[in-house]
């Protein structure tokens, strides 16, 4: 198989041969990540074929590198709305097992935590991941972003599934924990944020009021 950057090289050239190159050395991958969603491999398939109509379209002027992480992410994009449109006839995905596995870390509705905007959510969650061992963060990821089976993640890093369904277990506990700490130093931040404009209004209205002691305005 040739190298990506041969393959990104094709894609300038608008060479149809990149979509064949693209599709040798990473379809599989994409293939499978987009199953684990949909769970139909029709609809996989149509998933991945978009995802290379969308990488054709973006490349160039976008030169990606990595230029799997740059491809799986467009097929992850593209079968999570395919998998939206049809979520209410299907519940039965490795997506939407290990979607339901993860909820409970993640925030309450109706709470203070739907403040923690999503930008704001995924910058804790990196950081979260910084603080895992090299293979609990493979395992991780291989669970929750691209949804292997804990069947699947097991032959990948050595591990009986058994192993993997503890030390996922381990790892969601452990993030609910750090997400909490987080969520609290943020109410913090917006109680202080709160007092600082609330004390800044005081400051200007007394302010005015030494200067106008009967709130007269000058003419």
């Amino acid at each position: 198989m040739i190298e990506d950057e041969k393959i990104v090289e094709l894609f300038f050239e608008r060479s149809e041969q990149a979509i064949q190159e693209l599709g040798n050395k990473y379809g599989k991958v994409c293939r499978k990540l987009s199953y684990n969603i949909v769970n139909n491999m029709q609809d996989a398939e149509e998933c991945v074929n978009d995802a290379y109509l969308g990488a054709w379209n973006a490349i160039p002027p976008e030169k990606p590198d990595p230029l799997l992480t740059y491809l799986c992410k467009i097929v992850r994009n593209i079968s999570l709305k395919m998998y939206y449109r049809k979520e209410a006839a299907r519940r039965n995905s490795m997506y939407a097992i290990a979607m339901e596995e993860i909820e409970a870390c993640l925030a309450a509705p109706n709470t203070v935590e739907t403040e923690f905007e999503a930008r704001e959510l995924a910058r804790v969650i990196e950081s979260f991941l910084d603080t895992l061992t090299a293979e609990n963060r493979v395992i991780f990821m291989r669970r929750y972003w691209f949804s292997d089976s804990c069947k699947d993640i097991a032959k990948l890093v050595g591990l009986t599934e058994k192993n993997i369904s503890v030390r996922l277990t381990r790892i969601r506990r452990k993030m609910k924990k750090y997400l909490s700490r987080r969520r609290c130093l943020y109410e913090l931040k917006e109680v202080y944020r709160s007092y600082e404009q609330n004390r800044q209004q005081v400051c200007r209205r007394s302010a005015f009021l030494q200067r106008n002691p009967f709130g007269e305005k000058k003419l």
